[in-house]
Order: C-alpha cells, then sequence, then structure tokens
C-alpha cells in the first residue's frame, strides 16, 4: 500500500508531462542544427508548422502528437520540429515552405527540400499514415514529382500524384486525376468512384458529369449524405466564382437533371442566393419579388431575413419598400417580437416616425411577454424619438 501511494504521488508531481512522453519528442533547436541532425541520423525532419491561433494546431498537439503509438512511430524514423510560423525562425521558413494554411505537415530532407507535405487535421491513423507515405518513395511527392518530370505517366504513379497534390492543396490535382482517369476504361469501378469523389471540385469538369450522371451508383457506394453534400459543395463554389446570372446556366441544369420536380423553384433560390453573395440588392429584390409570386412563402422567419438583410444592406427607398412589404407579410404570417422590429426599423428608414414608434412598442412588449431581450429595440426606440 505504502509502494502504491509513493508511485501515485509521484506520477501526481510529474503532471502530464509523464504522459506527453509517450508521443512526438519535438527537438527545440534552430533550422540549420534540425538539417545537420538530419544528415547525420540520415532522417527526414518531420514539421508540425502551425500557428499559436490555429485551433486544429491544437488539437493536433492535445490529441495526436501526443498518442504513444505516434511517438513510437515519429521518434524512430524521424527528426521532429514544431515551428510557429509566425514567430522567430517561422516566417522566413513559411516564405521558403509556401505554406498557405494550418497546420501544414512538412517532411524535409537534410538538403532542405520538401519530400512530401500535408495539410490541415490529421487523426492518430491518418498522421501514420502519412509518415508512412512520406518515406515511401513510391507515394512521397518529391519522388512521385520526379517520376512524373521524367515521363513516367502509369496509372499507379498518376493515382499517387493525384492524391498526393490533393493532400499538398498545391492546386494541380484535378489535371493529374485526369491524366489517371484518362487510363481507366471503367470509372465505375469501386476505386475510382472514390477517386473521383475526393478529387471532383469544378461543377462543370468530367468527374462532377459522372457523379451526377450516376448519382444512384455513387449514394450506394458512398452514402446518399455524402453524395448530396458533395453536390451542395460543387454548386455553392460554383456561385461563388460566378460573375454574372448567365454562369448559373450549369447549376441550373444540373437542378433539371438531378431535381426535376424542384428545379425551377432552386433555381430561384440560386439566384437571389447569388444576389445577395454579390450585394446587388435591386437583383436581389427583382429576384426575390419574382420567386414569392411563383412560390409564396411558407414561413414568416424567411421573409423576416430578407426584409432585415435590406435593413441593414439595402440604400434606395425602392429597395426599402419592397422590404417593408416582406416584413408586413412575415407579420400577418405570425406576429412575433423578432418581425415586428425588423417592421419598426424599416419604418425608422424610411421616415415614418408614428409608425415606427407604434411597431417598436409592440415589439418591445411582445419581448417581454416572451422573456426575449429587447435592447437593441429600445436603442432603436431612443433613435426613433430623436428623430
Amino acid at each position: 500500500m505504502k509502494n502504491l501511494l509513493i508511485i501515485f504521488t509521484f506520477s501526481l508531481l510529474l503532471g502530464s508531462n509523464a504522459f506527453a512522453q509517450d508521443g512526438i519528442k519535438f527537438d527545440k533547436i534552430e533550422w540549420k542544427e534540425l538539417l545537420s541532425k538530419a544528415k547525420k541520423e540520415n532522417k527526414l525532419i518531420f514539421v508540425d508548422a502551425y500557428a499559436s491561433w490555429c485551433g486544429p494546431c491544437k488539437k493536433m498537439e492535445r490529441d495526436v502528437f501526443s498518442q504513444k503509438q505516434v511517438g513510437d512511430y515519429y521518434n524512430a524514423h524521424f527528426i521532429n520540429a514544431k515551428i510557429d510560423m509566425e514567430k522567430g525562425e517561422g516566417p522566413g521558413l513559411s516564405n521558403s515552405f509556401g505554406i498557405m494554411a494550418y497546420p501544414t505537415l512538412l517532411f524535409v530532407n537534410s538538403s532542405g527540400d520538401v519530400v512530401h507535405r500535408s495539410v490541415g487535421y490529421h487523426s492518430t491513423d491518418l498522421l501514420l499514415e502519412l509518415g508512412e507515405a512520406a518515406l515511401d518513395p513510391a507515394r512521397n511527392m518529391g519522388s512521385i514529382e520526379s517520376k512524373y518530370a521524367d515521363g513516367d505517366r502509369s496509372p499507379e504513379l498518376l493515382y499517387n500524384l493525384a492524391i498526393a497534390k490533393l493532400d499538398a492543396y498545391d492546386g494541380t490535382h484535378a489535371k493529374v486525376a485526369e491524366e489517371y482517369l484518362a487510363t481507366q476504361k471503367d470509372w465505375n469501378k469501386k476505386i475510382n468512384m472514390e477517386f473521383i469523389y475526393r478529387m471532383v471540385g469544378d461543377l462543370d469538369s468530367k468527374m462532377a458529369q459522372h457523379i451526377i450522371n450516376n448519382k444512384k451508383a455513387y449514394e450506394e457506394q458512398l452514402g446518399e449524405r455524402a453524395i448530396s453534400a458533395k453536390i451542395i459543395e460543387l454548386v455553392q463554389d460554383k456561385v461563388a466564382k460566378a460573375e454574372n446570372e448567365g454562369d448559373l446556366k450549369s447549376i441550373e441544369n444540373l437542378y433539371a437533371k438531378i431535381y426535376p420536380n424542384k428545379a425551377d423553384e432552386m433555381a430561384g433560390r440560386l439566384k437571389i442566393g447569388y444576389y445577395a453573395q454579390k450585394e446587388n440588392w435591386k437583383g436581389f429584390a427583382k429576384a426575390a419579388n419574382s420567386f414569392y409570386k411563383k412560390y409564396p412563402p411558407k414561413s414568416w422567419d424567411e421573409l423576416n431575413e430578407y426584409a432585415w438583410l435590406f435593413y441593414e444592406e439595402a440604400k434606395g427607398k425602392k429597395e426599402l419598400k419592397r422590404a417593408l412589404k416582406w416584413a408586413k407579410k412575415s407579420v400577418s404570417m405570425d406576429s412575433n417580437y423578432y418581425n415586428n422590429d425588423t417592421l419598426a426599423a424599416l419604418y425608422y428608414r424610411l421616415g415614418k416616425k408614428g409608425k415606427a414608434l407604434a411597431t417598436a412598442n409592440k415589439a418591445i412588449a411582445l419581448a417581454e411577454a416572451a422573456g426575449e431581450d429587447h435592447a437593441s429595440t429600445d436603442a432603436l426606440l431612443e433613435e426613433i424619438k430623436n428623430m
């Protein structure tokens, strides 16, 4: 019993440091010394390129780097370094290695060349897999790129290079992925479907069209939710890059193909979202009015959200009057604190003091009855009184 007490007391004195020893041991030495040590021990340097404010970086430090199996592997195979890219030697190294996001995980040889890299949070299993890939000439990015530059276009090399480039976030993986797929007669093989799902990033690409044309098969293979999320991701990216309404045509065609019964309604909402993103409030108002003529609003909060958006962003009286109609309609559907607050704010913007005062007071009364905070409406009420 006495021995157990001594062990327990000793472990308390050691604290968390006793357990930290099981994880990766990071060398706290300068970059030149790391290169020298890597050369002497004939090992790659594993670099956790992080920033102090990065949430995923902190999570990896706490939950992944501390794991015994990770420590055993990385301590045996690499010289390990954690470097804050915004302090000390960090900014210079960040510039040299083209760090664009955190965490970036680098594997660097003793000459200072990056052999392999990946970006983002990695679980224990993924980090172990990443380390294995870095040591494998058939899978690490440096070796594969060298073979690619020498003219090797074997399917295996193209496949591995596309994966490595995707993980590195270097922006060129799609071209290599297309080269790989050009070597494949059957895109519906499991390995190819999983590959396409990972690689696709452009709604207008052949990979995206393959997913759309074989949606059921992809859902069976990867799950309905995953495929739905991927399509939404592609649509959002397309909308973000759209320069004009004509650029949305491919999305409308997609909706017509996948959701034929809802295509027109979805296209209408798409235009509303597009104009909001572009902060084109005249276009937004026109698209919203056109949409609601065909598809009457089903909820008060949707109208209230649009009306409030106009209160905050719209400049012209015409747009504010349209927003006023939406707010009034929202109140008629379900009169509550939120939409009455919006209505009062719009009356205020339009210079209608009497109606603004009455509606603001009504909103406050509704808030008190519902136990809602109405501090912002109180502030608005004072502004209305001073009109």
